[in-house]
């Protein structure tokens, strides 16, 4: 076999597989799309049908979100178009249904996939996400505390979710949803969730939004469920060594670390029996208190728009008094 018939793929003609996947990596192009291909069978059912937001990298630039599939794309790869309400445009989404596509995404140096929490023609919520943010610093303990206030806070209301690393520093907590479930209730549901766990340690948790009001404690961050994207289990993400989004069980989440996870050690670690599918709880149904205890609470991005224009009118207002 030629070196050049080597570099081909499923298809998919692989370029440049041995530079560096972008500055400061230390990981090469090859070892990006080794990693995807020996995962394929397990992170594909978590993007099959789901528009798909990749992040991806060139060297000596910033990586970037890329929404749009390309023109360029091979008519094999398929997309879905959606309107975007904020922008007031129809974004054609990527759908990544297949190890070809897999592949294709990898060789654009896609790094990063981002999927929704619907499917394709299904307007309903998947799942509920809960996304925790630490505080600067390389302590993960913290974390790993909100995670078990967040873990506590659903037994109380009779629910169960599953963990994963981030990829990043933090944690997603998932709650499997049944199929009728609106995005609008999967949403309220998930601020109502962060505000229960919240009030169980308000010295480790905060629902805070405003990054200067959360006093080095844990963000619990509601705003991924009801419409957002959320990376998926098994992404690598654009991070020096590259992470990847990992999988744990609630008892392993106190002996690892982020950065134990990534495209280089991952694979093994996930033959060695942590399954995203088989770790996830059946799909619940969210009872009518918690939803609507969460009607009641403001949406974050809002409620934080309206106070950033309030304290900036107060310091306008100081600093028009005469001295």
């Amino acid at each position: 076999m030629s070196e050049e018939d080597k570099q081909i793929r499923a298809g998919v003609r692989l370029t440049n597989v041995d530079q560096l996947l972008f500055d400061g990596a230390d990981v090469t192009k090859r070892e990006l799309v080794d990693y995807l291909d020996a995962v394929a069978e397990y992170l594909l059912p978590e993007l099959a049908d789901r528009p798909l937001s990749v992040v991806r990298v060139r060297p000596g630039q910033q990586p970037f979100m890329q929404k749009n599939l390309p023109k360029y794309a091979p008519d094999w790869v398929p997309s879905v178009a959606v309107w975007a309400e904020a922008s007031h445009r129809e974004v054609h989404y990527p759908l990544c249904n297949e190890r070809r596509t897999l592949l294709w995404l990898a060789n654009q140096r896609a790094v990063e996939y981002h999927p929704t929490l619907t499917r394709v023609h299904d307007p309903h919520a998947s799942c509920l996400v809960l996304d925790l943010d630490p505080p600067p610093g390389d302590n993960f303990a913290p974390v790993v505390r909100a995670a078990e206030l967040v873990r506590a806070a659903l037994a109380e209301i009779g629910l169960a979710g599953a963990v994963k690393t981030s990829g990043a520093k933090g944690v997603h907590v998932f709650v499997p949803l049944e199929a009728d479930t609106a995005l609008g209730d999967a949403a309220a549901a998930t601020r109502a969730l962060a505000a229960r766990a919240e009030r169980l340690d308000p010295g480790v948790a905060t629902t805070a939004f405003i990054r200067a009001d959360r006093a080095g404690k844990v963000f619990l961050d509601p705003t991924r469920s009801g419409g957002a994207t959320v990376v998926s289990v098994y992404s690598p993400r654009a991070r020096p060594g590259v992470p990847v989004s990992f999988p744990l069980r609630w008892e392993d989440l106190a002996q690892v670390t982020p950065s134990d996870f990534t495209v280089r050690t991952a694979a093994a670690s996930l033959r060695a029996g942590s399954r995203w599918r088989d770790l996830l709880p059946p799909a619940q149904a969210l009872s009518t208190e918690l939803v609507a205890e969460g009607h009641a609470i403001p949406i974050p991005r809002v409620q934080a728009m309206h106070e950033g224009k309030r304290r900036a009118r107060e310091r306008r207002l100081a600093d028009e008094q005469p001295g």
